[in-house]
């Protein structure tokens, strides 16, 4: 059957389902044509946030080896805004990176007053990560987040607040009459439980309520505009941006960044320019006259163009360059697709499940490790062994399951615009629970605290020396250079039992604070859709419970304005961060999500007598192990009243999370104010840098910067699916982060004399990678690898650099060259 290939030759779908799809999306958006009166306001927006691509350490893994060094494909900050013509509106921000933080939440918000006023404030304005472990860390303000990157990278962070502010313009000056779709189906096949040890210590009554021990649904809202049609999507589904390795150097959006390049490029490609053939690409569609022209003309024109010594040029000329910039339309509404973040805390995508990489058998099934080591445990994704493939694979099958939703969404979104939001101070936050036998306990939360097991890492990208998940002792040496930085008290130790402290975060304050303890939680409203804005990583189960808390306030107390009918979404990772959120149960176990839970464990605040304590804990304890203890079936006592009790009598974090939404949920459907709360601190003014700024760049005495070191061999003729590579003489790429451009260009002739752009370093077939031939030495390279998409015309190409120097003095200097030229036949 004949194939469409997507642009780098990964995506192949029969020409009929295309069509088909095409079909579905002209029938339900009349593209070009008018709509019924609309309820919303819509415009969306799209910015580059790709950070510095050399010596930044990558945000996620914590492995102070994974330094950038290039890039795999670009960052970007996608947006959302949804308005009543004349009442409420809200924003909606998705990151191409590991997750928002506050400092980049307090910033933006401090634009955007500057420049609207009161409209968009942290009411209604979301921030979200997609939690990919391959872009640029040092953008969060709190001490534990930064330690890998030698603090703070104001690089990393200023393009990443500059692009949520372009993209939030951007929507807010597209913003237009439309409607909004919503449709919902399962991805059976992009995500497995990376901690299923834990899951299973769910109670089985609650388990049994469920098909799978991972969410498998994506739910998508899909936006037409009245005049354009369709403009853009957003979903949420819960799987680990976590498809490249701890190892990779190359900036990534992984998976979800993966996906969203996929379908925007396919609408593009398939339904702005409404195309079904193979044979041209979008992007040259009339670049060649005819594609089989004779491959020894072809040659002969190649030949004619040898490489072009590295010569000055402007930052435009880099910007001007860019495909995409190249296909937009003066008047029609930008395209925006993006894939979000969901309760992804033990989701992993790495689907063929974690092996030992000395022995090739499945890792220890409680503490993930290999002979008592967790460092040779690692998961293994579909395409294993290669992360990009594995990456490819698992954003094509979310990508697919979009475009399947998009095409047939039909559920209208109708209903006001709301939203409802409130700082929490979660060391000291009070929590009702019910008592077994009837009435309530008031209890307190502590501060956060990280375990042993976290320092374990997780199967996606295991720690080092002897720490192991599952461990609820803790080791004797470590303990020791613990208490170096900060010995946690014992009404400290006690709280966080059955976890052993590694870093008692929450009580470190030296030179600032090491963790957050004032937390956003928000919940937004578009119709029949509701976002739960956490700021953290909920694990499957966690995340259950908190959607069905939700759902029950909105349905019974809706006064019809809810039914079942409502669809209820977790946005994870959104406005800060604090790590993960389990279930009690799983809290047991001990494994990475709960060690990396920064808050909160709990102490009974009124004094009871030891023999009540006892009762309560010991009937807890019997509806625990009945599978019947539910969300609050466990009693929490001070740890010097549980005597001879087993140490998993303590609580989680997860009520109180239940307990602040549900108070949320209710204020949303009432129409009441809800408290402002303690605002978090502002650090950036004690921010600190260990990071090396560039100094000088360099040259041998017998080049250029942009001169070609390495070239395509002569005469060369490649077939789709071949690899070219081809070296330059370059800078460090932190001189200029070349946002909404490129550093890496593929050129295809254009009627025998005119050199037009094809591929770019934000596709999926291109690699940009960077390198020294040395640690310290001014000297650098740029290597540029394009696998020719089975997309590809015939044609003549060539592969261009764009880069900026830096000299002694501090000035910038642009520059280009390009590759001698070679046949694609």
């Amino acid at each position: 059957m004949k194939m469409l290939s997507h642009c780098c030759g990964h995506l192949q779908w029969p020409v009929a389902t295309i069509w088909f799809s095409i079909f579905l999306l002209l029938s339900t958006q009349n593209f070009g044509g008018s709509f019924s009166a609309s309820a919303y306001l819509i415009g969306l927006g799209s910015y580059d946030i790709t950070g510095p691509a050399a010596d930044v350490n990558m945000m996620g893994y914590a492995n102070s080896e994974q330094v950038t060094s290039g890039i795999h494909f670009r960052l970007r900050a996608r947006t959302f805004i949804v308005a009543e013509p004349q009442g409420n509106r809200l924003v909606f921000v998705n990151l191409d990176a590991c997750m928002a933080s506050q400092i980049l939440t307090i910033k933006v918000l401090e634009r955007l007053k500057a420049r609207y006023g009161d409209l968009y404030t942290e009411q209604n304005v979301a921030i979200s990560g997609i939690h990919t472990h391959a872009g640029p860390g040092g953008y969060l303000q709190y001490v534990v987040y930064i330690v890998t990157s030698l603090g703070f990278v104001r690089q990393s962070f200023d393009v990443i607040v500059d692009g949520i502010e372009k993209s939030i313009i951007q929507a807010h000056e597209n913003l237009r009459p439309g409607s909004i779709y919503v449709n919902k189906g399962e991805i059976l096949d992009a995500g497995v439980n990376r901690s299923p040890s834990s899951y299973l210590n769910n109670p089985a009554a609650e388990r049994s309520k469920y098909k799978y021990d991972v969410d498998k649904e994506m739910t998508l809202i899909k936006f037409v505009d009245n005049e354009w049609g369709g403009i853009g999507s957003f979903n949420w589904f819960a799987t680990h941006g976590t498809s490249m390795s701890r190892t990779n150097s190359l900036i990534s959006g992984d998976n979800k960044g993966g996906a969203a390049r996929f379908m925007e490029d396919w609408f593009k490609q398939n339904v702005s320019n409404r195309s079904g053939t193979d044979r041209i690409p979008r992007r040259v569609s009339s670049i060649i006259p005819d594609p089989q022209e004779n491959r020894t003309e072809l040659m002969k024109l190649a030949a004619s163009f040898k490489p072009l010594h590295g010569q000055p040029a402007t930052r435009y000329m880099s910007v001007a360059s860019r495909v995409r910039t190249s296909l937009e339309q003066a008047k029609k509404p930008q395209f925006v697709s993006a894939f979000c973040q969901s309760n992804c805390g033990d989701v992993s995508p790495n689907t063929l499940g974690a092996f030992c990489t000395d022995s090739g058998l499945p890792c220890d099934f409680n503490h993930s490790t290999c002979n008592g080591k967790n460092e040779l445990c690692y998961g293994r994704g579909p395409g294993y062994p290669d992360e990009f493939e594995s990456t490819r694979i698992i954003g094509e099958k979310q990508f697919r399951k979009a475009v399947e939703l998009f095409s047939k969404a039909t559920e209208q979104l109708k209903g006001k615009v709301g939203y409802r939001h409130t700082y929490i101070d979660f060391s000291k936050i009070e929590v009702s629970l019910p008592n077994v036998g009837g009435g309530t306990e008031v209890v307190k939360t502590c501060p956060a605290a990280m375990g042993f097991a976290f320092a374990a890492g997780t199967t996606d990208g295991p720690g080092a020396f002897d720490f192991k998940q599952g461990d609820d002792q803790g080791n004797p040496f470590w303990k020791l250079v613990r208490n170096v930085l900060k010995t946690p008290d014992q009404e400290q130790v006690n709280c966080q039992r059955p976890k052993p402290i590694l870093l008692d975060t929450g009580e470190m304050k030296v030179p600032y604070d090491w963790a957050p303890s004032i937390l956003p939680v928000q919940i937004l409203q578009i119709g029949q859709l509701v976002i739960l804005c956490v700021p953290g990583e909920f694990t499957t189960m966690a995340g259950r419970r908190l959607r069905d808390a939700v759902k029950s306030v909105l349905i019974s107390g809706g006064r019809e304005k809810f039914n079942s009918n409502v669809h209820i979404v977790i946005a994870g990772l959104t406005n800060t961060y604090s790590q993960y959120v389990t279930t009690f149960e799983e809290y047991q176990v001990q494994r990475y999500e709960v060690c990396a839970l920064s808050h909160f464990t709990w102490y009974v605040m009124d004094p009871i007598s030891s023999r009540g304590t006892h009762a309560r804990a010991k009937r807890a304890k019997r509806e625990f192990n009945m599978g019947t203890g539910g969300l609050f079936a466990l009693a929490c006592v001070p740890l010097d009243d549980i005597g001879e009790l087993p140490p998993f009598m303590v609580p989680h974090t997860l009520s109180a999370y239940i307990q602040e939404f549900k108070k949320l949920a209710a204020a949303l459907i009432s129409g009441q104010a809800v408290e402002p709360g303690p605002q978090p601190p502002d650090l950036l003014n004690k921010q600190i840098s260990l990071l090396t700024p560039v100094v000088v760049d360099a040259t041998p005495g017998n080049a250029n910067f942009g001169d070609v070191k390495t070239d395509v061999p002569p005469n060369s003729t490649l077939k789709r699916g071949d690899m070219v590579t081809v070296t330059f003489w370059s800078a460090c790429p932190r001189n200029d982060l070349m946002t909404e451009g490129t550093f890496a260009l593929v050129e295809i002739l254009q009627n025998k004399k005119t050199w037009v752009p094809a591929y770019d370093d934000d596709d999926f077939c291109i690699r940009f990678k960077w390198s020294r031939p040395a640690k310290l030495s001014p000297q650098s390279f740029a290597t540029i690898e394009w696998r020719i998409p089975e997309s590809a015309v015939s044609g003549v190409y060539r592969i261009t650099h764009f880069g900026a120097s830096k000299s002694l003095l501090g000035s910038i200097h642009y520059f280009t060259g390009s590759s001698s030229a070679f046949v694609v036949g």
